[in-house]
């Protein structure tokens, strides 16, 4: 006897009840549809889940972007001031170097090293945050350790400094340690080509042009020796400091010292002028050390 197939038979029943529509559902039909429905809910499902998981990674991911942004810029802040110790210890170690050739003590071989401090290179930008910022964090390591061995080294070489300039006070006092006048520049210890007699010739010390009056003060404690007129330095005056050093003014206006009197570092002794030969009012300022003139630039530390 041939098996009668089983319908399950579905009503729709809308509002107005003349149109009752029904449906008849084989058996096998309705498991194709369960077995689809569920397929279709649990790759909905599936879907769902990996969207609201990818929408979570993308925030984390603009987050932690956002956050290393903040922390590269904190460490190229960081790199910034690091060079501005740089700046400041390469100072410290020039002002090292001339009171050490003031005081004849031996300067380091190590003391014309630069540290070597640098920061983000403009193709940190073609990197990612992550490269960059481990690059340069790696790089502001190395700055510190290196640091940190040149501040030992200069605090080691200040504090010779110190103990020898401590022996030396009465030395230092009498060492030119500051611009006998104030002005310009305008001719160095050098040879130079002479604005009168056009001939090359050693400039020995140092033109300081400034309006006729400037006052003239002595770069250390000492005592006049000198005070004459000579055809070349017209007014001039002399120095002498003790330990062989002296000092030399000349084309001066007025001279308010006279021969014998004991001056201070910074008191007034002249005043700029035109007198002699020269072009225009300046200070022509030498240092003799034993006899021999030296550059004035390296015996002035202001």
């Amino acid at each position: 006897m041939k098996k009668r197939k089983r319908f399950f038979t579905v009503f729709i029943v809308p509002q107005d009840p003349s149109n009752i529509r029904k449906f008849k559902l084989s058996n096998n039909l309705l498991k194709v549809l369960l077995v689809f429905g569920s397929l279709s809910f649990a790759a909905f499902s599936f879907v769902l889940y990996d969207y609201t998981n990818l929408k979570l990674k993308t925030h984390e991911l603009n987050t932690l972007r956002k956050e290393n942004a903040e922390q590269k810029i904190q460490l190229q802040t960081f790199a910034s001031k690091m060079s501005d110790v740089e700046f400041q210890m390469a100072k410290l170690k020039q002002f090292d170097k001339k009171l050490r050739i003031i005081t004849n003590m031996e300067v380091p071989k190590d003391s014309a090293n630069v540290l070597g401090i640098g920061g983000p290179s403009p193709e940190d930008d073609m990197m990612t945050l992550d490269i960059a910022r481990d690059r340069l964090v790696k790089q502001m390591h190395s700055d510190i350790d290196q640091l940190k061995t040149e501040t030992l080294a200069q605090e080691k070489s200040f504090t010779e400094l110190h103990e020898y300039l401590f022996k030396q006070t009465s030395l230092f006092a009498s060492t030119p340690a500051i611009w006998p006048a104030r002005g310009w520049v305008t001719s160095t210890f050098t040879y130079r080509i002479s604005p009168f007699t056009g001939l090359r010739q050693m400039h020995e010390g140092m033109d300081i042009a400034n309006a006729a009056g400037t006052p003239v003060v002595a770069p250390s404690a000492g005592i006049v020796s000198r005070i004459d007129r000579e055809n070349g330095l017209g007014k001039m005056l002399i120095i002498n400091h003790g330990y062989g050093i002296v000092t030399k003014y000349g084309h001066l206006s007025e001279i308010y010292v006279h021969v014998g009197k004991r001056v201070k570092r910074g008191e007034k002794i002249a005043a700029i002028g035109n007198t002699g030969r020269s072009t225009g009012p300046h200070l022509h300022y030498e240092v003799l050390v034993n006899g021999v003139n030296v550059n004035p630039e390296k015996y002035i530390l202001n």
